[in-house]
């Protein structure tokens, strides 16, 4: 029997969108935490991922205050660690109601940090945990791309580049972050073979589950969601942490210069639990979709 929940759920206290679906009863649980953070991707993983429904019960979380799940923060407390209890608690909960003592992990990007850091914590709970555009040293990630940018601006973009402050801590931290993001795209070394994110927009123009005002929303939550945890994702540092109790695999573009894929290898070859590593020689920061057959079958061979 198909299933297909598209539902609201409350975690600690916040309603958050949930899409759970998969093409017969009882297959292993598959939860995707998305990047930003605050980049909500559920008609992404439903376009380029859809296959994986025929061997997992696929999880595509919004997280709180991201796409269907937007809301204002307001002046409450919003942290990493509030995005942790909200993911134990969806875990929980999912593992609880399907009967399945572990799941599967993916995240992406900022997800990754979830992804990672929820493994070390609670390697009972988790299968095995893939990370696409693996996090690792934000701050070294983050010198890699300015270097990146001012490789290829031009003498316009290149001057303002000087200006920047690639630590993201002064006052113009935001615009900063956001001109290096534009730059970084603009010249290849986020989405494969593209100067722009038109393949990641238009499928959320055309999904039957998201709305004009939910792509709205969508704008919003990514926005208040960098602004409110940027600071500290800047401070993520995984370099050291070598235990997780569960199998570990990444899956890295080879051309990945976001979050760096050369700092995530010299990262894998440190850990000391079971562990995968994948290049996808035709993929940068969204290995997972630019490439997602080659995912697809990646995730399949998991489960044997």
């Amino acid at each position: 029997m198909p299933i297909n929940h598209q539902t609201t759920i409350t975690l600690n206290g916040v309603p958050q969108y949930v899409s759970i679906r998969a093409e017969r009863d009882r297959l292993p649980l598959l939860l995707y935490l998305h990047g930003g953070p605050g980049d909500a991707a559920l008609p992404l993983v439903l376009k380029y991922n859809g296959e994986l429904e025929k061997h997992f019960t696929v999880v595509v979380w919004e997280q709180r205050g991201a796409g269907k799940s937007y809301y204002d923060f307001g002046d409450s407390v919003v942290t990493i660690a509030t995005f942790l209890e909200d993911l134990h608690a969806l875990v929980t909960l999912l593992t609880e109601r399907y009967r399945q003592e572990k799941l599967y992990l993916v995240g992406h990007s900022w997800g990754s940090v979830l992804g990672l850091t929820y493994t070390e914590k609670h390697p009972e709970k988790v299968r095995a945990y893939v990370g696409c555009g693996q996090v690792v040293n934000m701050k070294k990630a983050s010198r890699t791309g300015c270097e990146f940018a001012a490789a290829h601006a031009s003498k316009k973009a290149l001057a303002r580049l000087k200006k920047a402050d690639c630590t993201y801590t002064g006052e113009n931290w935001l615009d900063d972050l956001l001109f290096v993001t534009k730059q970084v795209v603009k010249h290849g070394g986020s989405l494969y073979g593209r100067t722009n994110y038109n393949p990641l927009v238009t499928p959320f123009l055309f999904s039957r589950y998201y709305s004009i005002p939910d792509l709205i929303r969508r704008q919003k939550g990514s926005l208040q969601a960098i602004k409110r945890l940027w600071p500290e994702l800047m401070e993520v540092n995984f370099e050291g942490r070598t235990e997780f109790g569960a199998p570990v695999i990444f899956v890295e573009g080879r051309h990945d210069v976001h979050v760096s894929s050369a700092l995530a290898k010299e990262y894998y070859d440190t850990i000391q639990t079971e562990k995968q590593f994948h290049w996808f020689e035709r993929s940068c920061h969204f290995p997972q979709w630019s490439e997602h057959e080659k995912f697809h079958t990646l995730m399949v061979d998991l489960l044997h």
